[in-house]
């Protein structure tokens, strides 16, 4: 846990997300939270994971009735100082894991944007989809973020000149799945590990949809653009975020399942 307040303690990550580039993980994450929120009329949500705040705080502005739970405290004090004067929502400190204090089927919308990203055993992935799936009405949505593996191989490894330490340190298996423990902070996966988790839980995917698609390749070249150029990528990107030949190569997926009724 040490190496995971020290992450955040130190990582500026409501810049990351407001980044031309972040952006593109941002939006696309609101654009899907909307369309569930519509199809359900849900108002209610709750952020598992919240971080600092910055889809709590804008879906809050945008008038649904929002719980935010985030484990670190640093991020909380910068979520709960983001959320001066905004009346509907409410802040605690938690873990993903353990969601004891709301009851069954309290929520119409469950996020779970963060978690996965820093859970390192199957165990605790399904223990967390399991708590995040109990406090969702049924037919409600629980849309769960992760850190894709392959993205990581290309641009850590090769591409940042890692190769040599990751293989002296036995950090990647035979197929190139890299073990991760929590100093490294990322816990990454492939498509077929997330499918593994959704079976444990009372759930119906929906759609598996790549948050950023290709952005993080070419950062810098996204944060260059002039605005006309930055909309048609976004548009290039929402035409092919849901094709599934591509997910598994997006750095970051939002998994969108609906708890069976």
């Amino acid at each position: 846990m040490d190496y995971l307040k020290e992450y955040y303690e130190n990582r500026d990550e409501d810049g990351r997300l407001a980044s031309r580039h972040g952006q593109v993980e941002f939006l696309t994450t609101m654009k899907y939270i909307r369309e569930c929120a519509e199809n359900t009329n849900a108002k209610s949500v709750i952020e598992i994971g919240a971080g600092t705040g910055r889809y709590s705080i804008a879906l809050a502005k945008h008038g649904f009735t929002v719980t935010a739970v985030e484990l670190i405290e640093h991020n909380l004090d910068i979520l709960r100082n983001n959320a001066e004067g905004v009346t509907n929502i409410e802040a605690y400190q938690g873990s993903a894991l353990d969601l004891s204090r709301f009851e069954d089927e309290a929520f119409d919308l469950t996020l779970l944007l963060g978690p996965m990203y820093h859970l390192y055993t199957f165990e605790d992935k399904k223990q967390a989809l399991s708590e995040a799936v109990r406090v969702t009405k049924p037919g409600g949505y629980i849309l769960v973020a992760y850190c894709m593996n392959e993205p990581t191989v290309i641009q850590y490894v090769f591409k940042k000149g890692n190769l040599q330490p990751i293989l002296e340190n036995n950090m990647i298996t035979e197929d190139w799945h890299c073990k991760s423990e929590p100093k490294e902070v990322f816990e990454l996966v492939r498509t077929e590990d997330i499918a593994e988790i959704d079976k444990t839980a009372n759930v119906m995917r929906i759609k598996l949809v790549a948050t950023d698609g290709p952005t993080h390749y070419m950062s810098g070249l996204i944060d260059d653009m002039d605005d006309m150029t930055f909309e048609k990528w976004l548009e290039f990107h929402y035409a092919t975020c849901e094709r599934q030949d591509l997910v598994g190569a997006s750095n970051h997926t939002l998994d969108i399942l609906r708890k069976n009724s």
